[in-house]
C-alpha cells in the first residue's frame, strides 16, 4: 500500500470475486483508502492470483493473503474454488475475496466474542459462511475507521 492507495494489478480467473471485494470494501463511508487498478506509471502493490493447492499449508484453506517486501499476492486457491467443488460458487469465492481484501487493508483475524459479534474477518470460514457475510459488517465499518480514519 503506498499512503492510502492500493493499486492492484489481475492474473485470476476470479474477477467477480475481485470486483465484489473491491466494491464492498470502497461503499459507503469505507472511502479513506482507495483500491485502483495498476497503471502504466503506478507500482502494483497488490496482485490477485490463483493457485491450486492442497498439500502441506493449503489443506482447507480458500484464499490466502500473502505480503511481501514488494507486491503483495491474494490467492484464490482453485482446489477449493473452482466450478465444481464444494465452495465453487460466485458467493463464496466473493466471501474468499473480500476477507483477503481486509488483511490488505490492515486488518488480522477477529473474533469479536467468537460468533457473537459478525466479522468477515473471522478467522473461521464456517462462521463467516453460516451468517452469510458477504461484505463488511458494521464491526469491520467501526475498525476500518479506528485504522483510516
Amino acid at each position: 500500500m503506498d499512503g492510502r492507495e492500493i493499486a492492484w494489478d489481475d492474473e485470476s480467473k476470479f474477477d467477480d470475486a475481485r470486483k465484489h471485494a473491491i466494491k464492498v470494501w470502497t461503499a459507503g463511508t469505507l472511502t479513506r483508502v482507495k483500491v485502483t487498478p495498476d497503471g502504466a506509471t503506478a507500482y502494483a502493490d497488490l496482485e490477485w492470483r490463483d493457485t491450486n493447492q492442497t498439500g502441506k499449508g493449503w489443506k482447507s484453506v480458500f484464499g490466502k493473503w500473502d505480503p511481501n517486501t514488494g507486491t503483495d499476492y491474494l490467492w484464490f486457491n482453485r482446489a477449493y474454488l473452482d466450478d465444481g467443488k464444494k465452495y465453487g460458487t460466485n458467493e463464496h469465492r466473493r466471501r474468499v475475496a473480500a476477507h483477503e481484501l481486509g488483511h490488505a487493508l490492515g486488518f488480522c483475524h477477529k473474533e469479536y466474542g467468537f460468533g457473537q459479534h459478525p466479522s468477515v474477518m473471522w478467522a473461521d470460514y464456517g462462521l463467516i459462511e453460516g451468517k452469510r457475510i458477504n461484505g463488511p459488517t458494521s464491526n469491520d465499518v467501526t475498525a476500518y475507521h479506528a485504522l483510516w480514519g
